[in-house]
């Protein structure tokens, strides 16, 4: 094994730049801030402008249909196309020209095409940033660096939204979009330097890695992917995870509302998670290559369902805040070994971004359907029974990746599919 300083990488395989990873960490960075400025501050911007909440709902809604429409495509694109920065760079300029027509005109067609275009962007930027980061180290080093990748995009996000909030403050809602399009600008120079040699592309799919030069590496079918049964365990616990998981700061921001009104309160409980997964993230890449996956994936479960019930029971504002930090060992889990868990399952495949995309489909639509549901248990029996609601399909969860998902490290996709 050769160190390098960042990562330790596999004898056989090419070692990256330092200018590569330097260049890695600013991306995700960058990145992270520009995602930031097109998050919740969108509807108190329209809303700021007097559209309607049927507007408001209907745009929002066309981009995450087109984010879930993308997903499997978009894997589908990254494990054929050579160029992975390209289709970051292509990401990043929709992510940018979205930002410039809600500063410029904010009209309902061009909103509406805006938040399509920038909904599409999931579908691959994600993505390709972890198929960047395989083809650059190595499977041998890809925990190590989807720690790092995690702690500079929790950085980037917390620090950008403190800053965007500090703009709107002081000025407007319409210059968040503007710093969007300039941190846009500075996302693509920070792309700029990583170096395209230093990308391996067989590495980057999840292909064998023995030859960089081949047009079209060696890829098994698509339904040995669909078929293999841990990714399939996988797939439903990330689902049932993000189910319980996307309605729970709604469900929330309703308790705070009826009860104080706070909006510090609720700014802490977004920001306070994005601290603790800075922290933790390299911890969780390291001790993932040490305990192996499957404890730490449990670890991230398992503070769910716990998280949920406390939502359910308190009510003090601090002790709301404290018990936001689970939600913290959450992201820095589920964040790193998300896709770590399915490079290990697809090494040798040829199809590392197409089960990313079947994976992101599946995790989308247990979060478009999670914040009706909880609303309708809310709204007809309590929020309390809302958060019951949430952290039995949070237990079901970790109950299922418990009792059915083997450890990853050394499973295959093709020896763990079953006929």
């Amino acid at each position: 094994m050769v160190a390098t300083g960042l990562a330790v990488f596999d004898a056989g395989e090419a070692r990256p730049s330092q200018q590569s990873l330097r260049g890695l960490d600013w991306l995700n960075f960058l990145l992270a801030g520009a995602l930031a400025g097109l998050g919740p501050f969108v509807v108190v911007y329209l809303a700021s402008r007097h559209w309607r909440q049927a507007e408001i709902g209907l745009v929002l809604t066309a981009g995450g249909v087109a984010g879930l429409l993308s997903q499997v495509p978009g894997g589908e694109l990254l494990d054929a196309v050579r160029s992975k920065r390209c289709l970051v760079a292509l990401g990043v300029a929709m992510i940018g020209l979205s930002a410039a027509i809600l500063a410029i005109e904010p009209s309902f067609p061009l909103v509406l095409t805006a938040q399509v275009l920038q909904g599409t962007t999931g579908g691959f930027l994600g993505s390709a940033v972890s198929a960047i980061s395989l083809g650059l180290v190595g499977h041998t080093a890809l925990a190590e660096r989807l720690g790092r990748n995690q702690r500079y995009a929790a950085i980037g996000a917390f620090t950008t939204s403190w800053l965007m909030g500090v703009l709107a403050y002081f000025f407007s809602y319409q210059i968040i979009f503007l710093a969007t399009v300039a941190l846009a600008m500075a996302t693509l120079l920070a792309l700029s330097q990583i170096r395209a040699a230093d990308i391996h592309f067989a590495r980057a799919c999840g292909a064998t890695s023995a030859n960089d030069k081949i047009e079209r590496p060696t890829r098994i079918a698509r339904r040995s992917v669909y078929a293999s049964y841990p990714l399939l365990v996988f797939t439903a616990s990330i689902a049932l995870f993000q189910f319980a998981n996307a309605s729970m700061l709604p469900l929330l921001g309703e308790t705070l509302q009826q009860d104080r009104g706070s909006s510090l309160v609720f700014s802490a409980l977004i920001v306070v998670p994005q601290i603790v997964v800075a922290a933790l993230a390299p911890w969780i890449a390291r001790r993932a290559d040490a305990w192996g996956r499957r404890p730490l994936l449990l670890m991230g479960f398992g503070a769910l369902p716990i998280r949920a019930v406390c939502f359910g029971l308190v009510s003090d504002p601090a002790a709301l805040i404290a018990v936001q930090l689970l939600d913290g060992i959450t992201g820095a889990a589920l964040g790193v070994l998300t896709p770590l868990v399915i490079a290990d399952l697809t090494r040798g495949s040829g199809r590392f971004n197409l089960a990313q995309g079947f994976v992101g489909t599946f995790a989308g639509i247990g979060a478009a359907l999670s914040t009706t549901a909880s609303g309708l248990v809310a709204e007809n029996f309590g929020n309390a029974a809302g958060f019951a609601a949430v952290a039995g399909v949070a237990l079901i969860a970790f109950l299922m990746l418990w009792t059915f998902l083997p450890e990853t490290k050394a499973t295959p996709l093709l020896a763990a599919t079953r006929a």
